[in-house]
Parts: C-alpha cells; structure tokens; sequence
C-alpha cells in the first residue's frame, strides 16, 4: 500500500512538472499578445472573447464538479496573464499615472480647517494634533456640512471619524466619501478615553439620562450595560453632549465624553475611562478637495463596486495581490440605489508613483462597475 502511495505522489510530481511547463509557454503567449497590443494600442481586457474562453476549457472538462473547477482555475490563469500584460504596457508608457499631483509635502501655512462638532470633540483634538494647537480652524454641526465647506472652499482641509479600533467604521463618512468629490490626503489616530461627565456637584447615583454619539455608546457598552435604568440619548458629537449638560444645568443628566470636555464646559468627572476597551483608537483622516498627495505617501484608498457575479470580489482583490500588494482594510457599504449591492473600500500599501500600484489600479478599474481613487496619503 504505502509502495502504491509513493507512486501515486510520484505520478502527480511529474503532471505538476508538466503543468508549470505549460503554465511558462501560455505566459510567455500572453508576453507576445501584450507586444501586439502595445503596437496596436489595444486594450488589455477583452471580456468577451475571455467570456468565450472560459466556455470552451469548461466544455472540455469530462464532469460538473471539474467544469466548475476548471473555470475557476482558467480566471485565476487569465487574471495573472492580464498583471502580465499591464505590466509590461507600463513599461512601454502605454498606462498613464492616475491624474493626482504629487507635492515634495503637503503645505498647511495659511490653511482653513474645518471639523465637525464643538470645542472638546475628539475631532477638534485630532485636527490639533494633525494641523497644531493654532490652526486657524473653525466647526459646523455635521459631516456634511464639512464636506460642502471644502466643496465650496471655504476650507482646504476637513478632518473626519473614519474607523475605532472596538466600534468599527464611521458608515456616514465612508458614504460622503463617494457623495462628494474629495480625496484624503493624511490620517491621525489618537486614543479614545471616555469620561462620564455630570453637572457640578451631581453623583452617579442621581443620574436618568446619559447623552452621546452613537459610537461612544458602543465603546461604552459594558458600562451602558450595567446601568439599565439609564435613557441613552444621541447626540451627534460628545462634546455636544457635554455642552447640553452644562447648558440644560441638570443633575438627573450626564455625558459620555473625554475629559477636556469637563474642563472646556465646567462639569464634574463621575467615572473616568468607562470604554470597554483600554487600548481604544480613532482613526481620522485629513481631506481636502485637490487631488493631491505627498511624495512620501504610504498608502492608497480606493472604492468600487464589483459585478455582480460569481467571485467577482475575489478576482478583482487578486489584482492586488498579484502585484505583490499589501491590503489593510476592506469594508462594504450597501449601495443607496441598488437593493442589495455593495461598494467596497479597501485600503492598501503604496504610492501612486509606484508601477505595481498603477498596474493593479487599472486592472481594478477595468473589472469595476465603478470606481474611484479617494487617496494616497
């Protein structure tokens, strides 16, 4: 038995010698296509005749179960022989750099910032801590609305809630994000510590109703938790709700929020660092409406939506994979006028400049129903 084992393993060595064989002599066929399209100024993807192709090396497969498996191994071969092509069109100067001007730095000397909220939010903090102390800044009362102010340049730069590291996303930016047509040019994570904030001289005990954002409340779960008899009210910002209380002079009410909020609105501390978790961060990028991006810039955010077909997500993060890529991020959002379809955000390592990052752009953009770059920063 164990003899029959050795000769099967060796029997498969050999057809795996011959596939790797064959795989080089169709790759080296995909070097000679892409010179011809070089010469000829063809596109690289040709759905249709691919759509042809993989009907025909399914036909071959002798059950269903190998069909299928078949064409699942053929888009696999045909999207790497694309990264082939692409790259080599790069090489020629046949595929241009995204249209995004590339600056030595970002200059922010006689810039206008906006951020959401009031004094004490976690967004004003980041934008200190991204712009300096003395920015000249100034806030609105939602996220749109920093959004128009950059569309309509009354700022050059917004600072924007993207993603905790215990809640998740902020949904609503990553909408905007799509809404308006502004790019993210740098991110600042600062870590989050929530306080419960009362009205001087009010105890925890006496509290019936705690005011906060929506993610502060589900940072705070366990917290929240523990405290049924409490009315959760929302507020678009802590510091918002801070201000409320100082404003409403309540002592049956609390805020969740950070503590220079209870310096900035004169309230009491109940309970300092009520998160559940200890190691909390925000993540907040910087945007702007120019398409621009540092020299130095380290990663790339993109967004698109995929057809809506089998595996077509999967072939198309191969893409990055393919030209050797690192992804960090990737998140969906139901798309508002399409019921049950998703765009797709993902984050990934790398530079404009960079000749992976362009080819693994345009092959996304080929595959994409939509698609949009929103940085590198």
């Amino acid at each position: 038995m164990k003899e029959d084992l050795i000769k099967i393993r060796n029997e498969i060595d050999e057809i795996d010698s011959k596939i790797v064989e064959l795989y080089e002599a169709r790759m080296r066929m995909s070097e000679r296509v892409a010179k011809y399209k070089i010469e000829n100024h063809k596109p690289v993807l040709d759905k249709e005749r691919e759509k042809i192709k993989l009907q025909k090396v399914g036909d071959l497969a002798s059950s269903e179960y190998t069909k299928n498996c078949i064409i699942d191994l053929y888009k696999q071969i045909m999207s790497m022989s694309r990264e082939r092509q692409y790259q080599l069109l790069t090489e020629k100067g046949q595929i241009q750099k995204p249209n995004f001007k590339v600056l030595d730095e970002l200059d922010f000397s006689n810039s206008k910032i906006v951020f959401q909220g009031v004094s004490g939010a976690y967004t004003e903090l980041a934008m200190k801590e991204y712009f300096g102390e003395n920015c000249d800044n100034f806030h609105v009362n939602t996220w749109k609305e920093a959004m128009e102010a950059l569309k309509n340049n009354e700022a050059d730069y917004a600072v924007f809630p993207y993603e905790n590291s215990s809640a998740g996303i902020v949904a609503e930016n990553f909408d905007l994000l799509v809404e308006y047509d502004n790019f993210i040019v740098g991110e600042q994570i600062i870590k989050i510590e929530h306080s419960l904030l009362g009205k001087k001289g009010s105890k925890i005990e006496q509290i019936k109703k705690i005011y906060s954002h929506p993610q502060a409340f589900m940072q705070c779960q366990n917290f929240v938790d523990s405290h049924k008899n409490l009315n959760k009210i929302s507020m678009k910002n802590t510091a918002m709700a801070a201000r409320k209380i100082k404003e409403d002079d309540d002592y049956t009410q609390a805020a969740i929020a950070s503590k220079s909020s209870a310096e900035i609105y004169d309230l009491d501390i109940l309970q300092e660092s009520i998160q559940d978790n200890k190691e909390n961060y925000t993540k907040f990028i910087i945007v702007t409406n120019q398409k621009i991006y540092s020299k130095n810039a380290k990663k790339i955010s993109v967004c698109f939506e995929a057809p809506h077909e089998s595996g077509s997500l999967y072939h198309m993060l191969s893409h990055i994979i393919y030209n050797n890529l690192n992804m960090n991020m990737i998140q969906s959002r139901p798309i508002k006028e399409k019921n049950w379809k998703y765009r797709f955000f993902v984050d990934f390592e790398g530079n404009l400049d960079d000749s992976a990052v362009i080819n693994a752009l345009v092959a996304l953009k080929e595959d994409a129903v939509s698609f949009r770059i929103l940085g590198n920063y």
